[in-house]
């Protein structure tokens, strides 16, 4: 409780200890495939004690969860905290950490898609956020205040994205309201090459 209170006492450290706590999306284990291999996640500039909270990571092959890939895909699994991108013509293939949604009530499973890309993102809480935390700001505009960080995927389903976090502790926990978030330079390149109409899966 102690902490709940300190992160709430200003506007800035509301803002930094929330930023991850507002991504979403859920999933069982990794199915395994015989291709499947053990491999060290790019984890950018993250200290060892990020490193320590992220899952043990492995590649996997498109086929168990896609008919195909066009457009991309994206696969996010929340039980291994990772997020698999591969492109349409499968010369790309990028694995990310992730934070997932802290409880099984705020995750959501099944098939959805990109439907708008954002750099530089707006944030405003949802109507369950603001009921439950009534002090939180109505609205963030875009800037390293931002708790979805530098750019956003946004889903079909309504509230859910895939976006940034400048509060790069809560990658690699069960720390999000329901997004799914990465480090600023991951989102950056998956924005790049994601486009609008990507599926996107999550397990």
């Amino acid at each position: 409780m102690k902490r709940r209170q300190d992160i709430i006492t200003s506007r800035r450290s509301f803002l930094s200890g929330s930023a991850a706590m507002l991504t979403g999306l859920a999933a069982p284990a990794f199915a395994q495939n015989q291709n499947s291999i053990e491999i060290e996640p790019d984890l950018g500039g993250a200290d060892s004690a990020i490193r320590r909270n992220i899952s043990s990571f492995r590649s996997l092959g498109w086929r168990p969860y896609f008919g195909d890939l066009k457009g991309g895909a994206i696969l996010v699994d929340t039980t291994s905290r990772a997020l698999h991108y591969w492109s349409e013509d499968e010369s790309t293939y990028k694995l990310y950490p992730t934070s997932v949604p802290m409880t099984e009530d705020l995750t959501r499973r099944g098939r959805t898609s990109i439907v708008r890309k954002v750099e530089g993102p707006e944030w405003r809480p949802t109507p369950s956020m603001k009921e439950r935390n009534p002090e939180w700001p109505d609205y963030v505009g875009p800037g390293p205040d931002n708790p979805l960080g530098t750019h956003a995927l946004y889903l079909s389903w309504t509230y859910y994205r895939i976006h940034g976090t400048h509060d790069t502790r809560k990658i690699g926990r069960r720390s999000s309201n329901g997004c799914i978030g990465l480090f600023n330079e991951h989102i950056s390149e998956l924005f790049s090459y994601a486009t609008v109409g990507t599926q996107v899966l999550l397990i």
